[in-house]
């Protein structure tokens, strides 16, 4: 009973503290003076001249994949961090492609998955690296100029008054889409390895200057905390694209389509589709036989 009632309170309150962003952001945009500001930015920086237009075919490729793996280990972490008794157990056998002199060490099968979900998105993140500067698409999601900032608050200010800013994605992001792609791409992202990385047993152990100022205290901190900036940023994505034109938005990311057709609806709805059953699949009998090609798995 305490905890719906804790439930119920937080609920009341996220609604109440919403109303009163929205409301207050709605009396902003009634000044004279912020609206002379909100014509002098609009919400959109300019690109540079050579910016390339459209959202291309490898584009929303990367686009699911980065989804399906970002989901699955933010799954697989969590089942690692609240897990009292892992189902089932890993240990790498020590005869395959990678050798080592140390006897390889157990580790859950929960956390194997993890731990090869994160290789899988890195080796994606590194394709996705590699093609977004050959092709020049790093120039609609890195900030070329400081106007950036202002159309950013510009933008938050349209979204908390309920009154849109102008969407254009196929040409140009508003600038706090920018921010906010940058921030996911070249912030979390390395963030999330960087901490993973220390969190590991590729980490070296006999490192003391190195693990004395980079303590694996603070890289289980800051995981967390990169774990947490996804899971909003994702719910967030989602709202805003599905209430901001949903088919012409779901039409760039899946179908390349600078058009308002269903194409783009019916993709996303089956990458959902597969990304739910990946969720339900991720379970020590299914997992089991796979984990077995490369190690042992015992309970």
């Amino acid at each position: 009973m305490r905890q719906w009632v804790r439930s119920a309170i937080a609920a009341i309150t996220a609604v109440v503290v919403l109303a009163l962003v929205v409301l207050g952001a709605q009396w902003l945009r009634a000044l004279p003076s912020v609206q002379a500001w909100l014509v002098e930015y609009s919400g959109h920086s300019e690109l540079p001249d050579n910016t390339p237009t459209g959202v291309p075919a490898w584009l929303g490729w990367q686009h699911f994949l980065n989804a399906f793996f970002i989901v699955l280990i933010i799954r697989s972490g969590w089942m690692v961090r609240t897990a009292n008794r892992p189902e089932a157990y890993w240990i790498r056998t020590n005869t395959g492609m990678i050798r080592t002199k140390n006897t390889p060490k157990r580790m859950s099968l929960d956390l194997w998955l993890h731990l090869s979900l994160d290789a899988l998105w890195v080796l994606n993140g590194i394709v996705f690296y590699i093609i977004l500067f050959a092709t020049g698409q790093w120039m609609r999601i890195v900030p070329t100029s400081w106007d950036v900032i202002p159309n950013a608050v510009s933008s938050a200010l349209q979204y908390a008054s309920l009154n849109w800013p102008p969407e254009n994605g196929w040409i140009n992001y508003n600038a706090l889409q920018v921010l906010a792609y940058f921030a996911v791409v070249f912030v979390a992202a390395p963030l999330a390895v960087i901490s993973g990385l220390r969190m590991s047993a590729a980490w070296p152990k006999n490192a003391e200057q190195l693990n004395k100022a980079y303590p694996v205290e603070a890289a289980r901190a800051l995981h967390v905390r990169v774990m947490l900036f996804f899971v909003a940023f994702v719910i967030v994505h989602v709202v805003l694209v599905l209430t901001t034109g949903a088919l012409l938005n779901l039409n760039h990311m899946y179908a390349a389509q600078d058009a308002q057709s269903w194409t783009g609806f019916w993709i996303f709805v089956v990458s959902v589709a597969v990304m739910v059953a990946a969720w339900f699949l991720a379970r020590p009998a299914f997992l089991s036989p796979i984990a077995s090609l490369v190690g042992k798995v015992s309970r």
